[in-house]
């Protein structure tokens, strides 16, 4: 008997990531998520919802690069560290991550473009937004200041010089000199 109950500890041991991860990622957050629902407080509410954005985000994250992650041998180990820092409340994990990480790229999403890509025009944009402007500045200023910005824009489309990915501050402004 006493081997069998040291060989049972043993298999608990050796699979424990299999054993706690869908207790520690799956069966408690749900717990406290119905739990949450039942209370007035919006607080935990925003916790739990945290807490299931990112365990959408890490799900999404596994299924994506599951091929890589299979040779990574301690994945399951830190996967379970993780989610144990993001579901227990005390450490507030879900909201750091959530808050320095994941909002500022729904909120405020911001593109980079190293590339130089032309502009493209927006082709939902109605034909008669353009017209309703036109007709509100003339209406507020006058026609004459209208048509000072139509010859300011001609001049510029003539004299302007081809765009780059890089700014006006890299363009050469030096003399040429031929050989």
């Amino acid at each position: 008997m006493g081997s069998g109950a040291g060989n049972f500890i043993k298999v608990l041991l050796r699979n424990f990531d299999v054993l706690a991860g869908p207790v520690v990622s799956l069966v408690y957050p749900l717990h406290a998520s119905v739990r949450a629902i039942e209370t007035q407080s919006h607080a935990d509410d925003k916790q739990w919802l945290t807490y299931w954005v990112l365990y959408s985000l890490l799900a999404l994250f596994e299924l994506t690069f599951a091929k890589l992650i299979e040779w990574v041998p301690i994945w399951s180990f830190a996967k379970l560290i993780l989610t144990c820092w993001l579901v227990i409340p005390y450490f507030s994990g879900a909201a750091y991550v959530y808050e320095h990480f994941v909002r500022p790229v729904f909120v405020n999403p911001q593109s980079i473009n190293i590339w130089y890509v032309p502009k493209k025009m927006d082709i939902f944009r109605k034909p008669d937004d353009m017209l309703t402007a036109a007709e509100k500045y003339i209406a507020e200023n006058g026609p004459d200041a209208f048509q000072k910005i139509l010859s300011r824009s001609d001049k510029s489309k003539r004299y302007k010089q081809p765009e780059t990915m890089y700014g006006e501050e890299y363009q050469y402004q030096g003399n040429y000199k031929s050989f």
